[in-house]
């Protein structure tokens, strides 16, 4: 038997001071419903979707409901999901207004097609049966006067932080990862980041789980979460390998942020080159949760 691991994070860079305890309280408690999960006797794959469904809930994190929005002030939300133990994985880019996308990933996970995105992503969802809410249901005050700050060039566009996302490890070992985010605040309506690309943003298979967040883009051109499962596979001590491949993504390809990761027998870890990265962790000897280094 495997000792069981749930461990996620809130988003890395941008988090105003008197809100960083809350995110780090939202990230213990999404940390927990995935451990609900796990101690139940289920699988990595639901523990994960049980906490990214938390904290996309949660309007303080920039994912579901309190994501950051387009140029235009349109809702627009990038997902996926990976099962470690079959490689089996499911990205969803550009989707529209649904209150849990990560919900629309875990229906897709175990199909044929492996990435989606548009007007085709959206319609599938519908044809799976999940309904768009209304968009102005997902956009908080806060987000709207953040978006005005972006647009008017007063505010930062790594909006609260950034991604969601959640590793997990089961009893059998089994490990699973997903992300789950609305994007850059201001960014061009179309655009896409790591998070919904596997290897990119998400990854997990029978040796690592990771999930990043951060400058999207940088993300994308450095392959980030395929590289470090790569290291781990090959060997390499897994917090070293952690740091040095973010690193490289800020000295390389001009981008900060962070990773949670874990492996089949070991973790958490979890990483980054931002001011804050807020992130919670259970297991049944323990949980907790923090945000600054």
């Amino acid at each position: 038997m495997s000792h069981p691991l749930v461990l996620v994070h809130g988003g890395a860079g941008d988090v105003p001071a008197e809100r960083r305890a809350r995110h780090a309280q939202g990230c213990l408690e999404a940390a927990q419903a995935g451990g609900r999960i796990l101690a139940a006797g289920g699988t990595a794959v639901e523990a994960v979707v049980a906490a990214i469904e938390v904290l996309e809930n949660d309007p303080v994190y920039n994912a579901g409901t309190g994501c950051a929005l387009t140029r235009d002030g349109r809702v627009t939300l990038d997902v996926s999901l990976m099962d470690g133990e079959t490689r089996d994985a499911a990205g969803l880019a550009a989707l529209g207004p649904f209150k849990n996308p990560i919900r629309i990933a875990r229906a897709m996970l175990y199909e044929p097609v492996v990435m989606m995105a548009g007007i085709e992503a959206t319609q599938w969802a519908e044809r799976h049966g999940f309904r768009q809410v209304p968009e102005e249901s997902m956009i908080t005050e806060y987000v709207r006067a953040r978006w005005r700050a972006v647009m008017d060039g007063t505010g930062k566009s790594n909006f609260a932080g950034g991604t969601v996302g959640a590793v997990a490890r089961d009893a059998q070992g089994r490990l699973a990862a997903g992300t789950s985010t609305g994007g850059t605040m201001g960014k061009l309506p179309g655009r896409v980041g790591d998070s919904p690309v596997i290897g990119a943003g998400t990854y997990a298979d029978d040796v690592a789980a990771i999930s990043a967040t951060g400058d999207g883009e940088a993300f994308l051109r450095s392959v980030f979460a395929a590289r470090l499962a790569d290291k781990v596979r090959y060997g390499r001590p897994p917090e070293q390998s952690l740091r040095k491949i973010l690193e490289r993504v800020r000295d390389r390809f001009d981008g900060i942020g962070g990773a949670i990761l874990i492996t089949r027998d070991g973790g958490p870890f979890r990483y980054w080159t931002s001011e804050v990265m807020s992130h919670g962790w259970w297991t049944p000897q323990g949980e907790g949760c923090g945000i600054e280094p």
